[in-house]
């Protein structure tokens, strides 16, 4: 519900332009939501930094009661906020405190709830409780489409544009009740004698003595996040290069979650019985030998149902590997920096590389003119981020065998 609160912004862009900006440019108006919907990725390293150090200083339990508020005050928010009619400037500059505050809760939810699952779970099934962090994600996405898909059915235009798209946002505000009750009833999983004295001293220990290890994760997930926003511009691609109709955008979203939530299960436990490295590398080395194939087909065919079909099934692999990637993160940190590193190295791939996928692929097919470029450039970045897992394995003093599953 959390993933949902974040994403759920982009289902509804058109009508937040609509709402928070002057009338007059339609598209500058859209540009500039997409721009504020960005803006809530810039905060995740900061709520990494801030939350996963808190929790790595004063347990799991507390960082994620308090990052489930967080995310909840943001979606409630957005959805009472009056528009730039009301308020004027003052609107848009709220709206994009609220993504802020989304997006430091993100970055601080992804570390602590990763740790926990890792720390909470039997051993022999730690690469399955951390596929849950990735599967959950995909529920969010279905949540939103469906959302979407039902508003749509339900309500006329004029009043989705009016009132209708608040009501997203007004539902996913209820998690913050329901996530407290469920995270004050777990067990803390941090004891005693496994903190460092202070934030600071938690986040000093981080950056001098584990910079490598932090290097080499955020290569670990530039992989998987560039490999996500490919799935993500597809749509973009599928209308404006294909020509289908808009509402296919929200129909191959649900898709991809669809396949998504086994997915990623099934990649965690196929590393818990196989190993997450060798998982990781037969699922990536799949999808590079698959994607340029797969496109040429669907350039040669360029129908909704060949690309629905197409996309879901390069899906598979990338959810396989994302779902046992995931258990590696947390394994690469000891307990008393742990949420902090996962958190911080997931954030940072993400924003760095996650934030740059999208403009990259739209620049590589203007530029070259050549539909299929942007595919390059997912493979050739899925390969180099696949040498980070080879140092990785072989990394001294490293806990991923220890802690994720057999090697």
């Amino acid at each position: 519900m959390e993933f949902y609160d974040f994403t759920v912004y982009a289902a509804f862009s058109t009508f937040l332009s609509q709402a928070y900006f002057p009338a007059g440019n339609p598209h500058l108006m859209l540009l500039l939501s997409t721009v504020i919907f960005g803006i809530g990725f810039l905060s995740r390293p900061i709520g990494a930094m801030v939350m996963g150090a808190y929790a790595d200083r004063y347990g799991r339990k507390q960082a994620m009661t308090l990052t489930i508020w967080l995310m909840a005050l943001g979606s409630l928010m957005i959805g009472i906020l009056p528009g730039y009619a009301t308020l004027g400037l003052a609107a848009p500059m709220l709206l994009i405190l609220a993504r802020l505050i989304q997006g430091f809760s993100a970055g601080g939810e992804m570390g602590s709830t990763t740790a926990f699952l890792v720390e909470s779970s039997a051993r022999d099934r730690i690469g399955l409780a951390a596929s849950w962090q990735i599967a959950t994600q995909n529920i969010g996405s279905i949540i939103s489409g469906l959302g979407g898909v039902g508003l749509g059915a339900c309500l006329s235009n004029t009043q989705l544009a009016g009132w209708g798209w608040r009501l997203p946002f007004l539902f996913g505000a209820i998690i913050a009740p329901v996530g407290f009750w469920i995270r004050r009833n777990v067990d803390e999983t941090l004891h005693a004698g496994q903190t460092l004295h202070s934030m600071k001293t938690v986040i000093s220990h981080l950056l001098t003595q584990m910079p490598g290890r932090i290097a080499l994760s955020i290569m670990l997930v530039a992989g998987n996040t560039i490999a996500q926003y490919f799935f993500l511009y597809g749509t973009i691609f599928a209308i404006q290069d294909l020509h289908f109709p808009a509402a296919f955008s929200i129909s191959i979203n649900i898709a991809l979650g669809v396949v998504g939530f086994p997915g990623a299960l099934l990649g965690g436990y196929l590393a818990d019985r196989y190993g997450p490295f060798r998982i990781v590398l037969v699922t990536r080395f799949l999808l590079c030998v698959l994607l340029i194939p797969a496109f040429m087909l669907l350039l040669a065919y360029p129908t909704p149902t060949v690309f629905t079909i197409v996309i879901m099934f390069l899906m598979s692999f990338h959810a396989a590997s994302t779902g046992a990637c995931i258990c590696l993160l947390p394994g690469m940190f000891p307990m008393k920096v742990r949420t902090l590193g996962t958190g911080l190295s997931y954030a940072l791939g993400v924003t760095i590389f996650g934030g740059t996928a999208q403009p990259i692929f739209t620049m590589m097919i203007t530029d070259t003119g050549n539909n299929l470029s942007w595919i390059y450039y997912v493979v050739g970045m899925l390969c180099l981020s696949s040498l980070s897992l080879i140092f990785l394995w072989r990394m001294p003093g490293s806990s991923t065998t220890a802690a994720c599953a057999k090697q």
